[in-house]
């Protein structure tokens, strides 16, 4: 199968294992017009239909989520918020909307309580990363059935931005949802709140990091427990049980 052609399109670092694993068993191309078939993960660009339809076998599209659940920008970070213990990843056949097209192959992963957004991406990238040579064999080789997606089930996740990651300080999450927060924003956007000591202090980022850490703008990270030794009046001191 080294002679079908392949484009890649992903921009993450995580998706890393994906595009060496492609370049290990096939033929990578730099554009559409030679491509065979072309494969898709975290890309920042939505593919029209005419680019769709250049590659001779379309495109597939890795999906890190069990879909039709958690289509759109975030699926990773939407499993981790919602604490839900199992996701996996999805392979389709892309279609002009967005995470909608036939599924060729699913796969679930159980999720632990100390997976965040950077742990939980790379095992899902890597569980793709080594089924995915026999799954384009079998595609390009006629040997897949696609099956539909239930669309009447579709859930979506939302683009992130700086803000996030934000909540005020006088209202605070609960510690199980921080700690949601914490481990599905990291390492970007954070996860993160403003402080102001004193009634004549200027506020101050404080961010929330794994591992029970807290973080003073301008200031090295240190524990819940430190923390609070540090800065006494800080109001969170729920969070001394949970760091």
């Amino acid at each position: 199968m080294s002679k079908v052609k392949i484009i890649f399109l992903g921009t993450p670092g995580f998706v890393r294992p994906i595009k060496d694993t492609l370049a290990k068993h096939f033929t990578l191309v730099e554009s559409l017009k030679e491509a065979d078939l072309g494969v898709v993960t975290a890309f920042g660009r939505i593919l029209k239909k005419d680019e769709l339809d250049i590659p001779k076998y379309g495109f597939l599209n890795i999906h890190p989520s069990l879909l039709p659940k958690y289509r759109g920008p975030s699926p990773i970070q939407s499993a981790i918020l919602n604490g839900d213990k199992v996701s996996g990843i999805t392979i389709i056949k892309m279609d002009e909307e967005v995470d909608h097209g036939s599924i060729i192959y699913q796969e679930k992963l159980e999720l632990s309580d100390n997976d965040n957004f950077d742990t939980l991406s790379k095992k899902m990238f890597q569980l793709a990363a080594e089924v995915l040579p026999k799954i384009i064999e079998d595609f390009v080789s006629g040997r897949i059935i696609t099956t539909a997606q239930n669309h009447d089930q579709a859930t979506y996740s939302h683009r992130l931005t700086r803000e996030s990651g934000y909540f005020p300080i006088d209202n605070p999450p609960s510690a199980e949802k921080l700690d949601r927060m914490i481990r599905a924003y990291h390492p970007w956007p954070g996860v993160w709140t403003h402080f102001r000591q004193g009634s004549s202090g200027q506020a101050k980022i404080v961010k929330f990091l794994p591992g029970g850490l807290l973080q003073m703008e301008g200031k090295r990270a240190i524990s819940y427990k430190d923390f609070l030794n540090g800065y006494p009046n800080f109001p969170l001191k729920y969070l001394v049980s949970s760091g």
